[in-house]
């Protein structure tokens, strides 16, 4: 059956764009750069364990709890290098805020493979495009230096939105600002449940970015799963 799409919305993290080296590894090197060592196994883990707790306590960000995204980072930021030993205070307030500002620049991301040419050639088509992503406000600037920006009509973060996928309220603003009813629009994502199935949960077309040989998460329609980016269009050619 021809899909009828006027819109697409796309993930970010891991669908367009993903981190060039693992966190522990960033932070570790910023790290020797300031004289301290930190392994960055240890930072990685700590990483995750600080993330999961903060993300828990202050979800979204601490949005509607008084928290700017830029002071829930800095807190994560400052605690896994606590956590991973480091003590000193005054290093640890110039460590978040290097990293900080670090993530915000194609310095520490990278555009996956297919990404920049299956935009275009969506946009050709006369697909209108925007991005609903659980991130911070500094995913504008990030899309920009990694020159995806001028593909999308609108950035829709979680921060922004005050809701975080897998919230329908989120898509529901996506909608709006996208000028489509869920039936005309498709979300491309490669997470199932914050991605496919609340896409699909809130109306819209739905496709999962699934790397070939990763069989693990639930069924999925084999015609909504896409092995790379490229796959997209073969899908939704007008």
């Amino acid at each position: 059956a021809m899909l009828r799409l006027r819109l697409l919305t796309w993930d970010v993290k891991d669908t367009l764009l993903r981190l060039r080296q693992p966190v522990g590894q960033s932070y570790a090197a910023e790290a020797r750069a300031q004289g301290l060592q930190v392994q960055p196994e240890a930072l990685g883990r700590s990483f995750r364990e600080v993330y999961g707790a903060q993300s828990r306590r202050f979800p979204n960000y601490g949005h509607g709890q008084g928290l700017s995204s830029r002071q829930w980072w800095l807190d994560v930021v400052k605690q896994s290098f606590r956590l991973s030993g480091v003590q000193d205070e005054a290093a640890l307030t110039k460590l978040a805020e290097k990293l900080y500002r670090d993530y915000c620049s194609s310095h520490n991301w990278e555009v996956l493979p297919g990404a920049a040419e299956t935009l275009s050639r969506c946009r050709q088509l006369g697909f209108r495009m925007g991005v609903v992503s659980n991130f911070d406000s500094r995913l504008e600037v990030i899309l920009s230096q990694c020159d995806l920006r001028h593909h999308f009509e609108f950035v829709l973060t979680s921060e922004a939105a005050g809701f975080a996928k897998p919230d329908g309220r989120i898509f529901e603003q996506a909608l709006r600002l996208g000028g489509a009813s869920p039936e005309q629009a498709a979300h491309i994502g490669d997470d199932y449940s914050r991605d496919y199935r609340a896409a699909r949960a809130a109306g819209m077309h739905s496709f999962l970015l699934r790397a070939a040989g990763q069989r693990d998460g639930p069924e999925v329609p084999p015609e909504h799963v896409l092995p790379t980016l490229s796959h997209l269009l073969a899908r939704i050619e007008k």
